[in-house]
């Protein structure tokens, strides 16, 4: 209702403006006497923002990545995997961490030192403004720790989306994927075995057969993080074998907390799984078998033993003993004894001649004696391993072993350096001098002096820098020897053999794109290489896919304005008509 004080009706907007009112023409004159005040800006922050544009105007899939991993070759293997992925999707992977937009973190929880090197890693990317994900054990295990807070992180069962957590952390958010992967119900061992790769090295495949295990020792913190056994099935790890070797990978190292355990919650065993192996391995390459717990070594040695004797296997094998005292073996829940670990020894030296037993031993456990010790230390004086890792006890937060009474650090540091006296007081090849070795030359020395090479015993053997000797089978002889290698002269009129049924991949190259990954890119399959470089691409199928959505984001964006525009336009002429 109008107001008393309306007593004029109006009979149109024009009215209310009176005769004593500026013109148009006079408020436009009038500005003339405005003087313009200059507003002055951060030109440095003007800048700094002009260079980083907000979050959801970044492109994921252009930037560099450093990927650092830490620990075993399960570990390595996620590493490379992940890499893989990173890369068929555009990403470059690079190996100066300075230059990158974004480290990924793939971390160790064994010890505590590699712990370390982790977290100071972590500081020193935020010191450096890097963009951080994580990955590996540690945020697995315990995810809620101070110094994560804040920072993206992808499980060890989810590496096949580590693309996914990447972009988001690009675009300046945090994800967190720590889920287990499952299959009606039931755990599987993890991410599909055709993913993409960058393999590390070239020659070597390195195969998970099974993630988690069946044991709990109180000392290990890795079953936190990888959970109970989940094995892969027999077809899928044969498949990967069988790719590989198409790939010109010569050496293929199978891997898991426990291979040992291999099979049990899905109905087979490790035998099963390895003599399908051999059937497809090329004549002249290898297959080395990873860390086995005794008890579960125990129910299949005979069956070991015919495989370790098999030519396209190394007679090598890795059986932790921890500590040759049953009262330590209680207290860290091995479920077995010392009487089992020496038979299984026994058995394998003696229906496998001249294979490698390589172990490991932790000093210090909580509760060890003295006497406990010593007779650590004769089992290593009677069998004389000649691949031997010491550690000494590092309290894991969270294991039952943290919570026991410690052996003082220094008897523990003592032990060590003990022990290792022991070790190095006896050469384990100086009886191989003069000897005649076929070796796999499969990469090169540290030092960049030699090719490293492994004879049939997994026994590492240096030769000559030949370039024709890398990925091939070659003789040599041996005229000299250290505590951890062998050196050989390559026989002159010896046939170099190639074990590789094609030419191995270039250093760097991304393996294992299928046709399914390529669909899930989005790519043609008849423009894509079967291989692809791992370098900047602007013209690959991720980025083109992320420009065509920006394109068709501004179409929309320009066509809704002229509708709006066309709107406003027809209210004004109704309104002034």
């Amino acid at each position: 209702m109008p107001s008393a004080s309306c007593d004029i009706l109006l009979d149109d907007i024009e009215d209310i403006v009176s005769q004593g009112d500026l013109k148009p023409q006079d408020r436009h004159s009038a500005r003339k006497h405005v003087v313009p005040k200059a507003r002055k800006r951060n030109t440095q922050k003007y800048l700094q923002e002009e260079n980083s544009p907000p979050s959801d105007s970044t492109i994921p899939g252009i930037q560099k990545i450093w990927l650092r991993t830490w620990g075993c070759s399960h570990n390595n293997s996620d590493g490379e995997y992940m890499a893989g992925q990173l890369a068929a999707y555009g990403y470059e992977i690079t190996e100066n961490a300075s230059d990158a937009d974004l480290w990924l973190l793939n971390s160790c929880t064994v010890k505590n030192p590699a712990e370390d090197h982790f977290r100071n890693s972590i500081k020193k990317a935020q010191e450096e403004n890097k963009k951080i994900v994580l990955a590996g054990c540690v945020p697995q295990a315990q995810p809620r720790q101070d110094y994560l807070k804040g920072l993206s992180i992808i499980g060890v069962q989810q590496i096949d989306r580590v693309v996914e957590v990447v972009e988001e952390t690009i675009k300046g958010h945090s994800v967190r994927l720590l889920g287990q992967k499952k299959d009606n119900g039931k755990r599987l061992g993890g991410a599909r075995l055709d993913l993409p790769k960058i393999r590390k090295n070239p020659l070597i495949e390195i195969i998970s057969i099974n993630t988690g295990c069946l044991n709990a020792c109180t000392y290990c913190k890795t079953k936190h993080a990888r959970g109970n056994l989940a094995s892969y099935p027999i077809e899928e790890l044969v498949e990967r074998a069988k790719q590989s070797f198409q790939e010109g990978v010569c050496e293929i190292w199978l891997t898991s907390e426990d291979t040992g355990a291999y099979g049990r919650d899905i109905g087979t065993n490790l035998p099963a799984l390895l003599w399908k192996l051999v059937e497809v391995i090329p004549e002249g390459a290898m297959l080395r078998l990873g860390m086995t717990n005794p008890p579960y070594i125990l129910e299949h040695l005979e069956e070991m033993a015919k495989i370790l004797n098999h030519p396209r296997v190394y007679a090598f094998l890795h059986i932790p003993v921890q500590s040759a005292s049953d009262t330590v073996l209680m207290e860290m829940k091995r479920e077995y004894c010392v009487a089992d670990f020496k038979r299984v020894v026994d058995f394998l030296k003696e229906k496998v001649p001249g294979i490698t037993l390589a172990t490991d031993i932790i000093c210090g456990f909580p509760g060890e004696t003295d006497q406990d010790f010593q007779e650590t230390v004769k089992l290593v004086e009677e069998y004389r391993f000649p691949s031997l890792f010491i550690n000494q006890f590092y309290p894991r937060p969270g294991t039952p072993a943290a919570k026991m009474a410690q052996v003082p650090a220094q008897v523990k540091k003592q032990r060590t350096k003990d022990l290792s006296r022991v070790f190095h007081s006896y050469s384990p090849y100086d009886h191989k001098i003069g000897e005649r070795q076929q070796v796999l030359v499969t990469e090169e020395s540290f030092d960049s002096k030699f090719y490293v090479a492994h004879n049939r015993f997994y026994e590492q053997v240096l030769v000559p820098k030949n370039p024709t000797f890398m990925g091939k089978m070659i003789e040599v002889d041996i005229y000299e020897s250290g505590k951890h290698f062998m050196k050989g002269q390559p026989v002159s009129d010896a046939k170099v053999y190639t074990p590789s049924i094609s030419k191995p991949l270039a250093k760097g190259q991304v393996s294992g794109l299928t046709e399914d990954f390529r669909k899930r890119l989005g790519t043609d399959l008849s423009s894509v290489p079967h291989t692809s470089t791992v370098r900047r691409d602007p013209g690959s199928s991720r980025m083109t896919l992320r420009l065509e959505k920006l394109r068709g984001d501004c179409a929309l964006g320009v066509s809704v304005g002229l509708a709006l525009l066309a709107l406003l336009l027809a209210l004004l002429v109704k309104v002034y008509n």
